[in-house]
């Protein structure tokens, strides 16, 4: 890995190599936007656009192939990747995230309306199945209102899936950054990430209440989930690094998430909450 920094940071020639040749494999796309943002970061706005230009002529070619995740993420890391840049506050870019997922959802909505629709008609043949007994009893306005809330949801879910690419593809970037120039500083600037009480309530907020209200809004539900999920991260790698916590929890963690995420996600966003509320790192280090 710093090999690789270190050839996208000795001049323009050798990023423009790396972030076009990345772009130009679909499974690769995420190391250009790492590329991308490293520059970026390290040399400023007028660089990182000079390098950007490159990946652009790739992931247009993936759009015109029905595929815009190269272009919609590239475009999506650089805005976030300014942000840090200006504010060095990762509260304030997973804050920024969430629009940036919404902007996503947004676009979904035009660029797949079709496939989306089809999908959530396939998904609303299991609604009776899975909710047995209760979707019965439900009024016919209910039972459109839930259909709506699953639409929304399902191209909210695409869009944050999205938004996880821009913020792991920035953090990668800010890894590297941090591994040739300040050894160490990304960790410590990760675990320090925390959400404040405000911040973390409006997100649950307007994850759970505004589908209730408008089905619209379940489309910002994943979106909202994501800050939450990664502050939840940096609070299980800030108690391991001060001693609260064996590795070993850490290593379960990630474990459990690839084989039971739709049951450690909602704990996450919970834990997350609450330690907005508590900090319990800021609490062990003071025993």
């Amino acid at each position: 890995m710093r090999f690789l920094a270190e050839f996208i940071m000795r001049g323009r020639m050798q990023a423009a190599l790396v972030v076009a040749g990345a772009a130009a494999v679909p499974m690769l796309f995420l190391l250009s936007v790492a590329a991308s943002s490293l520059v970026l970061l390290r040399r400023g706005l007028a660089d990182g656009l000079h390098v950007l230009a490159w990946g652009l002529l790739p992931a247009l070619i993936w759009w015109f192939y029905d595929d815009p995740r190269t272009l919609l993420v590239l475009l999506g890391t650089t805005g976030l990747a300014l942000l840090l840049r200006s504010t060095s506050s990762w509260r304030t870019v997973m804050l920024g995230s969430v629009g940036l997922g919404g902007l996503y959802a947004a676009l979904l909505l035009v660029i797949f309306r079709e496939p989306i629709a089809l999908m959530a008609a396939e998904l609303h043949k299991l609604l009776p199945e899975a909710l047995p007994g209760t979707w019965e009893k439900m009024s016919a306005v209910e039972q459109m209102h839930l259909k709506a809330m699953f639409s929304f949801a399902l191209t909210g879910l695409m869009a944050a899936l999205l938004q996880i690419l821009s913020l792991v593809g920035l953090m990668v970037g800010r890894y590297w950054q941090a591994l040739l120039y300040n050894p160490g500083g990304f960790g410590e600037e990760f675990r320090a990430l925390r959400l404040s009480p405000v911040l973390a309530f409006s997100l649950v907020a307007v994850a759970l209440l505004g589908p209730a209200l408008v089905a619209d809004l379940a489309i910002l539900t994943p979106v909202c989930s994501v800050p939450l999920i990664f502050a939840s991260l940096a609070l299980m790698h800030g108690l391991v690094a001060q001693g609260r916590m064996a590795k070993f929890w850490l290593v379960g963690l990630y474990v459990t998430m690839v084989l039971l995420l739709q049951f450690i996600y909602p704990l996450l966003a919970i834990l997350a909450v609450v330690d907005s509320l508590c900090d319990f790192r800021g609490r062990a280090s003071r025993t």
